[in-house]
């Protein structure tokens, strides 16, 4: 199969199962589910994704995509780590409360296996937290911020950041946040961290 059309192909097998995962929850999802869904053969989700946890751990990673690969392009730039902050703000916060990580996360939390869970922090966590702990660390080279562990110089950033905006969105209490609101609480939490770190 051709990159182009297996790459549409994945899309729309992707699609399908983040409307598979509203209808019937992370349990109740099966790769015959998401494949009948998608108008795919069982065999073929299989052969790409190897199982279901494989195939959420791609919709995981997809969603996280743009927010690592702008973070690994800004590290091999000399741009400095404050100016670098400002740009991912934005990008960090349309993630993690967008529509599709709010359907993982909701799936996640009534997950009993926990699963989904470790997939997410896996595949999202565990893939950004080192990538913006070596800005962070940057801007402490470059005397912008002062601190002595960086993995408390990042979950302070984050708390600024995010806050509670994401618990918010799982459980239906917050809109979507629009793109102004983004771009103005991530120049607040830049500001803020420096106020308190620099």
């Amino acid at each position: 199969m051709r990159k182009e059309k297996r790459s549409l192909r994945q899309q729309q097998i992707e699609d399908a199962a983040y409307e598979v995962l509203e209808i019937k929850g992370y349990g109740g999802t099966s790769m015959l589910g998401i494949a009948k869904q998608a108008r795919a053969s069982n065999e073929t989700l299989y052969n790409w994704y190897g199982d279901k946890q494989g195939l959420f751990q791609a919709l995981v990673m997809r969603n996280a995509e743009q927010v690592k690969e702008h973070l690994e392009t800004e590290l091999e730039t000399d741009h400095d780590a404050i100016s670098i902050l400002a740009t991912l703000g934005p990008k960090l916060i349309e993630l993690l409360t967008g529509d599709r990580a709010v359907a993982l996360n909701r799936a996640a939390a009534a997950d009993s296996s926990g699963e989904l869970g470790a997939t997410l922090s896996k595949a999202g966590r565990e893939a950004v937290f080192p990538l913006l702990e070596q800005v962070l660390l940057r801007a402490r080279a470059e005397g912008a911020l002062t601190f002595e562990h960086s993995a408390e110089a990042v979950a302070l950033y984050l708390d600024l950041l995010i806050g509670d905006q994401q618990i918010r969105r799982v459980i239906g209490r917050l809109p979507k946040p629009t793109e102004a609101f983004c771009k103005q609480r991530s120049d607040r939490a830049v500001g803020l961290f420096c106020q308190l770190l620099g």
